[in-house]
């Protein structure tokens, strides 16, 4: 039995969606830390599908899981086209892009700390 989403702690939300991410076949998996940097959350995934129609597929499935298993409600944009679709659980934004989409805005590069994106 699962605890419920009250009581998950964005640690263990990050976990669930790291291993829906990985189940779905998710590529290039990043997971960026947001504490003492942003309110709105305390990390942010971004990842890539092969089109737009698995960049929607990933995102449905992580919506759903994460309500079914776990009772967690989640916002989700853009997965009508499926460039680049956001899922808001609360603690934990997930961004999911087409290849293209996601080399275009280059999230990682604003948000992640500038020593990680010298190396």
């Amino acid at each position: 039995m699962t605890a419920p989403s009250d009581m998950m702690t964005s640690d263990e939300l990050l976990g669930h969606i790291l291993a829906s991410l990985e189940d779905d076949k998710a590529e290039d998996v990043v997971s960026i830390s947001l504490r003492g940097r942003s309110e709105m959350a305390d990390h942010m995934v971004i990842c890539s599908g092969r089109s737009s129609r698995q960049v929607a597929a990933i995102a449905e499935k992580l919506v759903d899981r994460l309500k079914q298993d776990h009772g967690r409600q989640s916002r989700i944009e853009g997965r009508e086209t499926g460039d680049w679709v956001l899922i808001d659980t609360g603690d934990v934004i997930v961004h999911v892009f087409r290849p293209e989409v996601r080399e275009f805005y280059q999230l990682e590069k604003m948000w992640m700390p500038s020593r990680a994106a010298r190396d």
